[in-house]
């Protein structure tokens, strides 16, 4: 149970790395100015190869993570196994408001300002560390 461990944890890692920087590339979206074509479909291609990229390590992360659940089924969690899942569902719906930000960007559709965008970026901070409080700390 010890390897399924460590590699959720690499890859949850790895995952929330593409989380981290994804948003920071919808920043300089965001703040591209009209007329420069080349800097727009530079930032939208490195968009998209991270958000595949950050979608391949989601997948074993959370397979691991169901593996170690099981692992814990019938035992007495508390609270925070609940927590922790409810977080993780949230992680998993920002990653997918990542691709529809995303679409926006290609279709030229996008309304936020970068302003916006720095403030998105925070989410997946705070979400990791509630996570890594709640299976370390065990508050309840």
């Amino acid at each position: 149970m010890l390897w399924i461990k460590a590699f959720h944890i690499v890859f949850v890692a790895s995952w929330f790395a593409g989380l981290f920087y994804l948003p920071r590339i919808f920043v300089n979206l965001a703040m591209v100015p009209a007329d420069s074509h080349a800097e727009r479909e530079r930032l939208l291609l490195m968009a998209r190869k991270l958000y595949r990229f950050t979608s391949l390590l989601m997948i074993p992360a959370l397979g691991l993570g169901l593996w170690l659940w099981i692992g814990y089924w019938g035992s007495n969690t508390g609270g925070w196994m609940h927590a922790k899942l409810f977080l993780v569902l949230l992680a998993v719906g920002y990653h997918h408001m990542c691709r529809a930000l995303l679409r926006r960007f290609e279709q030229f559709a996008n309304q936020r300002s970068h302003l916006w965008f720095r403030v998105f970026n925070e989410v997946p901070v705070i979400l990791l560390i509630a996570v890594v409080v709640l299976v370390v700390v065990k508050p309840f």
